[in-house]
């Protein structure tokens, strides 16, 4: 299972180095393709089988070309390229935002395997690595606890974020056209539009949204440590905003208006109007936040 998630990963990942020219003309030998795509020779020489085979590239006489164009049907979905332990990220991250788990509860692993449709090893994997930053915690004998945040942790979480997201959204405005975070950012502004037009029954739905833009803005500098703190940053700023019912809509509303002014300003070019339009809606993101560890705390004193 693995391997294919890792073979059908490389492989969208060899599909947009075509697409956006990084692949043209006749192809580099394997080890600089495997150099690039940082997957075995293996991998590789799959990769590559299938794309002679969907003619993307051709191969005579020992040398490989670039074929006929990529299109959107060519990729494998994301479905399918989720690695195990990110489905079950994701899984659990939904679980949390859409319930109302607050600090003392419980945690189960499992009742969250069958849930998930996992087995109990990948949730416990995943439990282990999450306790690292200190928001869950083994008890001897009777599962995981839910600890609950600080201010502090959120905001010094968000000072990171604030950094970097500056840098990426810059990185993103100076993509050539021909790059297909493009396209991606002109899809999710479609995808903005629709929930929109369907924001009163649908708001629900704002925070998938708000994950997949500000990743795809962090696609402009790729950073692993960065990757793997979203998570975390995601689940701070959802979990807070949907734990407080009151306003979610009006919120959710309003960042998504954010959202398209962003985009606007992205599709620019014009690096004052990105960062302008980035720091108007993280700053937007971190009174929202505050505001809601504020009530959440109040609530919690209350209960």
């Amino acid at each position: 299972m693995r391997t294919d998630t890792v073979y059908k990963k490389a492989f969208n990942r060899a599909a947009n180095m075509l697409r956006d020219g990084q692949l043209a003309g006749e192809l580099p030998s394997e080890n600089e393709l495997r150099r690039r795509m940082c997957v075995s020779r293996t991998t590789v020489r799959k990769v590559l089988r299938e794309l002679v085979h969907r003619e993307l590239i051709t191969e005579r006489h020992g040398l490989r070309s670039t074929g006929r164009p990529v299109s959107d049907n060519d990729y494998y979905p994301d479905a399918e390229t989720t690695p195990r332990a990110k489905h079950v990220e994701q899984q659990f991250m939904e679980w949390m935002l859409r319930g109302d788990t607050r600090p003392g509860t419980s945690i189960n692993e499992l009742e969250l395997a069958r849930q998930f449709g996992v087995a109990t090893n990948g949730i416990r994997e995943f439990l282990i690595r999450f306790s690292r930053f200190g928001l869950i915690e083994k008890r001897p004998n009777t599962g995981w606890l839910f600890k609950g945040f600080t201010e502090d942790f959120a905001l010094e979480l968000f000072e990171i974020r604030v950094m970097f997201e500056l840098r990426s959204a810059h990185l993103f405005s100076l993509q050539p056209d021909r790059s297909p975070l493009w396209s991606k950012l002109a899809a999710l502004k479609t995808a903005h539009a629709d929930l929109l037009e369907r924001i009163e029954s649908r708001f629900h739905d704002f925070s998938g949204l708000d994950n997949r833009f500000h990743r795809l803005i962090n696609e402009a500098s790729p950073n692993r440590f960065i990757d793997d703190l979203y998570d975390i940053i995601t689940f701070i700023f959802h979990y807070h905003y949907q734990w407080n019912k009151q306003d979610e809509k009006q919120r959710n509303l309003a960042a998504i208006h954010e959202h398209i002014a962003y985009i606007d300003a992205l599709e620019s070019r014009n690096s004052t109007r990105v960062e302008v339009a980035c720091r108007a809606h993280l700053a937007s993101a971190r009174k929202t936040l505050m505001r809601s560890l504020t009530r959440f705390d109040e609530t919690s004193i209350n209960a």
